[in-house]
């Protein structure tokens, strides 16, 4: 039997993979699906002090030492990104006392601390754009796919949860697509908010107007990029 090759996804937090994990391993059935949970959005840790590009390089490697792996087991990495908003006019970023944090809808984003969520969407719009540009991380293949304004706001139309409504939600969607590949194709790559241009157009896209803050995504794009891969397998 051939050797399968690694896909190592990347996803910010717990339920991300909770949602996710179990179709990309029905999809890319092939190969070794490997779901990466950050436990944080990188593109904003102000920790951060290296590229990103760096960073996520270096993610990979860590990965791969540890569980003894050269690059030549990687076939893709595919990297899963919140938009946040992080592309729209400042005077869409309303200060609001009321606020606790952060408030997000699709016109605008309210907050008790704009200077802070102005510098937060440079820093992350920044990363993105790096991201986007690049076609290989450690030599490996390398896509960066968004959920805007986040994933709860694409595959449950919902916006603001908290921790517990994420996980709940996130448990009842991978129920629902359980063995059910085609139904989640059609759902993530055929909706109203699936953006159907090819990858740098869908990028273009999403930092245009208010399409950062509304609900769109280019990650069907994915499943086509990775099945080119599988047929040359």
């Amino acid at each position: 039997m051939a050797h399968k090759k690694i896909i190592f996804v990347i996803v910010e937090g717990p339920s991300d993979d909770d949602a996710l994990g179990a179709i990309f391993s029905q999809i890319f059935d092939k190969n070794a699906v490997y779901v990466h949970i950050m436990h944080c959005d990188i593109t904003t840790e102000k920790r951060v002090d290296a590229p990103i590009i760096s960073i996520i390089g270096n993610v990979v490697r860590h990965y791969a030492k540890q569980n003894h792996f050269n690059q030549s087991d990687f076939m893709e990495i595919i990297h899963i990104v919140d938009t946040d908003g992080a592309y729209i006019p400042k005077d869409h970023v309303i200060k609001d006392e009321s606020v606790n944090g952060v408030f997000y809808s699709d016109i605008e984003i309210r907050t008790n601390n704009k200077p802070g969520i102005e510098r937060r969407n440079e820093q992350k719009s920044s990363n993105l754009n790096k991201l986007y540009a690049q076609n290989e991380i450690w030599k490996i293949p390398y896509r960066v796919f968004y959920m805007s304004c986040n994933l709860d706001h694409v595959l449950y139309n919902k916006l603001n949860s908290d921790d517990l409504e994420k996980e709940r939600d996130s448990l009842k969607f991978a129920k629902n697509y359980h063995d059910k590949v085609p139904e989640f194709l059609d759902f993530i790559s055929n909706s109203d908010f699936s953006v159907k241009l090819d990858y740098k157009e869908s990028w273009k896209y999403i930092k245009e107007k208010l399409h950062s803050l509304e609900r769109h995504t280019n990650l069907g794009l994915c499943f086509e990029f990775g099945a080119q891969k599988n047929s040359k397998t």
